[in-house]
């Protein structure tokens, strides 16, 4: 498992069922009212649906007031013995520039209080927390490397309240494989209980990565409790044949927090589950994902005049296969295309990986206020891998987000936003999308509870399509039995096709302009102004959404990609 990783349900009240059935009836009797009180009654409707439930538990990391003694180690040090030396409240200070080379262990300790490993150098020489780590800095970096296939750093069972500030951690020039550059906690069968996972951990302001031309499965394993990542920069997690990851997690209870990093992994940049939990019963719980810029360079894509000449296994940005509670904000994803996989930005399902591990759920999932960019496709929703069983897959909210240069030709993809089967209780709302592919396609069971408003997007050929059914109406009537469907723009689609309440302009031209030279701004015409479900204007709110990830990258779009 650690050579290649391997491909609490809530019922849906009644109440909310009925009203989801009898939305479509609502909507043609409210044609003729007044305008507000359409929204209103609309807007009600909408809140009704089940949304996700938001991570219970938020993690507190403010840097700890050091309360013991500082344990300097120069180079050419023993790192090791520091470690085991340092006690709760304690500083372990590495020499900026020396280089520490092995196989370092965290081990647990008795008491509560932080022991940090950091830098020598001073925090006025640092980026300030909230301020991203680059490799650019390396120079201000202690380097703890890994010289075999094991990890650079990993934990004891039980280990807990660690901070590491400031550290280059990474794989040896000459290391050809390597199965993890940092793990904390354990992914095998020898951790089998809560009381062994390491929990209290934060990675603060580290360069974490591989090398340019070997195989390293991830940058972090994330098998722990109450962990953090902030502020870090984790690069060059690629491999042949073998699924690769910036960071992944499938043994460890959450809650986690991964805020304002940059993550490259050529597989999956983020992934939760993909490997069955020792543990029974866990599911991986309250992860905050904000601020990250998820990013694959295209040296990776075989074909591209910037290719390195490796043929890296690529699947996706995101995926989830057994989680719960996710709050995805404000990111950057960036740069997806069809090879090991279908191209598709990002993919959410429920997996019963290995077959052990029957309890596997991804649930409660919130995609908002993200930029979305030079992707195949958009997202896919599965709600029951047949082959794996799980717990159905389901309550999922995608909103806000702009997803730009969604394009089959150019990334080797179908150029498709959203591919969703067997998926209850999932909301598209407020999204603009710059697709050249279908705009849904469906399969399967029936996606029940399905709302689908206020959202921009090309129709293309075949608009929303399902197997064996009718473009459009056909579609909805079958695969998506009582679905919200209104306030929508289908560009290029054709009024007969879908249910009333929706526009249908021919060119993107007759529904606005869309500003991209040093700002991201779509000016509506007159028609789509403040005509949403909730009285607020059709498609993401791209004002806001440029502030909300301001900073997250340098390089907002800055010319159209249709």
């Amino acid at each position: 498992m650690e050579n290649e990783m391997k491909e609490a349900k809530l019922r849906f009240p009644l109440e909310k069922t009925c009203l989801v059935l009898m939305v479509g009836a609502t909507f043609l009797a409210a044609l003729s009212w007044p305008h507000k009180q359409i929204a209103r009654t609309l807007s009600q409707t909408v809140a009704a649906i089940a949304t996700p439930e938001l991570p219970r538990v938020t993690l507190d990391t403010e840097f700890p007031s050091p309360a013991g003694k500082t344990i300097t180690v120069a180079a050419g040090g023993d790192l090791q013995a520091a470690l085991n030396r340092a006690l709760p409240g304690d500083v372990v200070t590495l020499k900026a520039g020396a280089t520490f080379t092995g196989n370092f262990v965290l081990p647990a300790k008795k008491g509560t209080g932080w022991i940090v490993i950091r830098t020598s150098t001073p925090d006025a020489n640092l980026p300030s927390p909230g301020v991203r780590i680059t490799p650019q800095q390396a120079g201000l970096l202690p380097k703890i490397m890994t010289p075999n296939s094991d990890a650079a750093l990993s934990t004891m069972p039980g280990a807990h309240h660690y901070r590491l500030v400031g550290l280059e951690i990474g794989v040896s020039p000459n290391v050809k494989t390597n199965y993890g550059v940092v793990k904390l906690g354990d992914g095998s069968n020898a951790q089998r209980s809560l009381a062994q996972v390491p929990t209290d951990l934060i990675v603060d302001r580290c360069y974490i990565h591989g090398n340019e031309k070997g195989d390293v499965s991830r940058g972090i394993a994330l098998n722990s409790a109450r962990t953090a990542v902030i502020d870090s920069y984790i690069s060059d997690c690629h491999a042949v044949g073998m699924d690769t990851q910036a960071i992944c997690g499938w043994n460890g209870p959450g809650p986690f927090k991964i805020v304002n990093n940059y993550l490259e992994g050529a597989a999956e940049n983020f992934m939760l589950g993909g490997a069955d939990p020792s543990i029974p019963g866990l599911v991986p719980s309250d992860i905050e994902f904000r601020r990250n810029h998820v990013h694959k360079p295209l040296r990776w894509k075989v074909g591209d005049p910037a290719y390195g000449g490796i043929h890296w296994s690529v699947k996706n940005l995101l995926e989830l296969k057994n989680a719960q509670r996710i709050l995805i904000e404000g990111n950057v994803f960036e740069n997806n295309w069809g090879d090991a996989q279908d191209g598709f930005a990002m993919v959410i399902k429920s997996v019963n990986q290995e077959g052990s591990a029957p309890w596997s759920v991804t649930q409660d999932v919130t995609i908002i206020n993200n930029l979305i960019r030079h992707c195949g496709s958009g997202v896919n929703l599965l709600g029951r891998d047949m082959s794996q069983l799980g717990i159905q897959m389901r309550r999922v909210l995608v909103r806000n987000n702009f997803w730009d240069d969604i394009n089959g030709a150019r990334w080797k993809a179908e150029g498709k936003f959203l591919q969703i089967s067997d998926s209850p209780d999932v909301v598209v709302d407020h999204n603009t999308v710059l697709q050249t592919g279908s705009l849904i396609m469906t399969y399967g069971a029936p996606s029940r509870n399905f709302v689908y408003t206020n959202n921009i997007a090309y129709n293309n050929q075949y608009g929303v399509k399902g197997d064996d059914a009718g473009s459009g109406n056909g579609t909805i009537a079958r695969y998506f039995p009582g679905a919200m469907f209104v306030r929508n723009i289908l560009i290029g689609g054709n009024s007969r096709d879908y249910p009333t309440g929706n526009w249908f302009p021919k060119t993107f031209a007759e529904v606005g302009a869309l500003e991209r030279e040093g700002d991201l701004r779509l000016s509506l015409l007159k028609p789509y102004l403040a005509k949403g479900t909730d009285e607020k204007d059709i498609g993401c709110d791209l004002a806001s959404l440029a502030k909300t990830i301001a900073g997250v990258t340098t390089v907002l779009p800055v010319e159209a990609r249709r």
